[in-house]
């Protein structure tokens, strides 16, 4: 099983940022927190590592209804929310990479049948979600 949910747009880094974020709206997830690597590279580790990495956001996705069922089946899925969501964009590419962890993991990681529901429910939100920015890029 593969972790991550991948699509490559022909849309600009920020393009692809506000894409993403209305498409996540669009299935009932909100943004949590938004993690700017290139920035904390720069700030940390200098211009140099920044520079390497590209842009690179993490963005922390919370269904809030998803979430309850969730937590309320395995308390423990705390540790794995909120739902990762990068987009990135080497230095050099022409195009932008915008991924979604698979919440097929959460039921890897679980041994609460309950789980499985609302990893099928995050999966085809966050599928949903990847196909309407990959149809907005219109590749």
């Amino acid at each position: 099983m593969n972790y991550a949910h991948t699509v490559t747009v022909s849309l600009p880094y920020e393009d692809a940022i506000a894409a993403t974020k209305q498409e996540l709206a669009n299935q009932g997830f909100g943004v949590l927190t938004e993690i700017d690597i290139r920035a904390t590279f720069n700030t940390k580790l200098g211009a140099e590592s920044a520079d390497a990495v590209g842009d690179y956001l993490i963005l922390g996705a919370c269904n809030p209804a998803l979430a309850e069922q969730a937590l309320a089946a395995d308390p423990d899925m705390g540790l794995l929310l909120p739902c990762n969501v990068v987009i990135r964009r080497s230095p050099s590419a022409e195009s932008t990479t915008v991924q979604t962890i698979n919440p097929q993991t959460m039921v890897q990681l679980s041994e609460v049948a309950a789980v499985q529901a609302v990893a099928d429910q995050a999966d085809e939100r966050l599928r949903a979600a990847l196909a309407a920015i990959e149809g907005a890029s219109g590749k």
